[in-house]
């Protein structure tokens, strides 16, 4: 998959500025497609050259013009045809942290403890900020009456999945962080 569909798929929220857009890459996409604003800016830019999207330019006083950009029926039509395909192969982890774990026997037990300590903050604090993401969809409603009432649930099973992502990365730190703890104390 391509930065494309996720592109095109944050712009079912409505008409976004490229840094709007990267504002929704940070708050909702990023916990499962991370992209950089220059990343996102080129890709708006083919979007737009291949009918995607379209851009207009909005006015301002005393700031730079800025773009709006817009899904266009070929893009809706495109993302529709992309999310009824299955995917073409399962996820794969690619982690920094696992290789320097797999690495870790001749590393100071001191020093990995401490790496698997920040991915541990790391996670809670992504878990954090998804539920006060989750809270502002639900709005006071319940799960059950936001799937009922709400046009779109798209973003809140992607959500669910990213706050499952990061509690499993909690729970394997602390398991980590025990069996580190084990093998000094029995080292």
């Amino acid at each position: 998959m391509s930065l494309k569909y996720a592109v095109l798929a944050a712009l079912l929220e409505g008409e976004a500025s490229g840094y709007e857009l990267s504002k929704v890459f940070d708050v909702s996409l990023a916990n499962f497609w991370p992209a950089t604003p220059q990343q996102l800016y080129r890709e708006l830019e083919r979007l737009a050259r291949d009918g995607l999207i379209e851009a207009r330019v909005v006015q301002q006083e005393r700031r730079p013009n800025k773009r709006m950009f817009t899904l266009t029926e070929a893009g809706r039509a495109d993302l529709d045809a992309f999310a009824a395909t299955p995917p073409r192969r399962p996820t794969a982890i690619r982690d920094e942290l696992l290789i320097r774990i797999q690495a870790m026997d001749g590393v100071d037990p001191e020093v990995t403890r401490g790496l698997v300590e920040e991915r541990r903050t790391w996670s809670r604090a992504k878990i954090d900020r998804y539920l006060r993401v989750r809270d502002r969809l639900l709005d006071g409603r319940t799960e059950d009456a936001y799937l009922s009432e709400a046009d779109r649930i798209g973003p809140y099973l992607t959500l669910t999945a990213g706050i499952a992502f990061e509690e499993t990365n909690l729970a394997w730190c602390e398991r980590a962080l025990l069996l580190l703890k084990r093998r000094t104390a029995v080292g």
